[in-house]
């Protein structure tokens, strides 16, 4: 899975901070784009991985490692394992699988639902909202638009004043524009898109006053966890 410092060149990045600059131009609103690999870690269905790879570990030994007994007038196989190996297989297979879903994401996907990924997109947002500092703007007008690579979902979050005169709907369009432009492999003008939309939005509400000043980086924010 690529990282975001891979999906995004340099050029591209810059022209993500110039549509950011032109956007802002217009209103008092402050917009910062941050991308992210992933939104949580997941631990739980790494364990479940490693559960079933624990089981099929088992399974094998169970399968071709027995022992053959006399049973009256017959001899007839049966499994008669020695615990040492039987514990042993399971912690290994164990540390195996959880090892692998942490190198093969894929796998964690399949014991992964929707809403715990929401959940883990929407936790995640909140706190990037809060160490990035948007809520310190001086009229509460920022907004963070939050793209997630590996749940594939993105969240627009506004402060207090924005999102007293803003719409659900509204941060749900810019929502939409972002989905799209990852499906169709366009992830920058995507953003661009969605952060002109947002600018234009703003504008409606938070025109650029004359005292207007440049709170926080015209960035787009990459971050590799």
């Amino acid at each position: 899975m690529k990282k975001p410092s891979q999906i995004f060149s340099t050029k591209e990045r810059a022209e993500i901070k110039n549509a950011i600059s032109i956007a802002e131009s217009k209103t008092s609103g402050e917009i910062v784009p941050v991308v992210v690999t992933s939104s949580g870690r997941y631990d739980r269905s790494e364990d479940i991985v490693g559960i079933i790879i624990a089981l099929i570990a088992l399974s094998i030994y169970w399968c071709f490692f027995q022992l053959p007994v006399q049973n009256g007038w017959s001899i007839t196989d049966t499994v008669n394992p020695v615990l040492w190996p039987v514990l042993l297989i399971i912690i290994m297979a164990f540390i195996a699988g959880t090892i692998l879903a942490t190198r093969l994401p894929v796998l964690r996907l399949l014991f992964i639902s929707k809403t715990e990924m929401k959940e883990e997109v929407e936790r995640s947002a909140l706190e990037t909202f809060q160490r990035q500092r948007i809520r310190a703007t001086r009229d509460g007008t920022g907004i963070l638009i939050y793209l997630s690579l590996y749940e594939q979902m993105v969240c627009v979050i506004g402060d207090d004043a924005i999102n007293s005169k803003v719409e659900p709907d509204d941060w749900q369009s810019i929502c939409d524009i972002i989905t799209k432009g990852m499906k169709d492999n366009k992830p920058e003008s995507a953003l661009v898109d969605a952060i002109t939309q947002s600018g234009d939005l703003l504008t409606r509400h938070f025109p650029v006053g004359d005292d207007d000043q440049n709170e926080l980086a015209n960035e787009l924010i990459l971050i590799d966890n």
